[in-house]
């Protein structure tokens, strides 16, 4: 009698596991890379490149922000990325690079120095023009000014590029 009940314990136990089992292999799935897209309708996205026409140029900029830019929607999107002629197109100017004096120290020289730049970008989307706009985005970093901006700069930039190229990706197919 008492062997017969342990079996049965067992058995149920042993059927309530595989149940267990069975149904946590059915779970859903949500993928978040921030894409509202219909690709039915919208299966392209021209960029283009986006020339520096601040008073002061960092030469190499233009050509880094154009293919964060391009890289962003390649990663995180199925578009077609094109340099024109695309459902959606962006384009626009570096418009600013400035080196700011902050935190002024008791030897009345700057203790910091800050580098912001900024960008205009002017989205068209011609599946649904009620999205485009004209905006302008800037970014900015701070840095001991004791280091000579050569030495930080390609880490500053690439900060201040990959926090615009999120916030035009936001902008212009997330729109959380």
């Amino acid at each position: 009698m008492e062997l017969n009940k342990r079996m049965k314990t067992k058995g149920t136990f042993l059927l309530l596991a595989v149940l267990i089992f069975t149904f946590s292999g059915c779970t859903i799935s949500y993928k978040f890379n921030g894409a509202s897209i219909d690709y039915t309708k919208t299966r392209s996205i021209s960029i283009a490149d986006f020339p520096n026409t601040a008073e002061l140029v960092h030469p190499p900029l233009s050509q880094e922000f154009s293919e964060k830019l391009r890289d962003v929607y390649t990663k995180q999107t199925r578009l077609q990325v094109l340099k024109k002629g695309g459902d959606m197109h962006l384009e626009g100017e570096i418009t600013g690079y400035q080196l700011t004096p902050m935190a002024i120290s008791a030897d009345t020289y700057a203790s910091e120095t800050k580098l912001t730049i900024t960008i205009k970008v002017r989205f068209t989307n011609n599946k649904n023009p009620n999205e485009d706009f004209e905006k302008t985005y800037s970014a900015y970093q701070t840095f001991d000014s004791n280091l000579m901006l050569n030495d930080v700069q390609d880490e500053l930039l690439k900060t201040m590029i990959d926090e615009i190229t999120d916030n035009i990706y936001n902008d212009t197919v997330a729109r959380w």
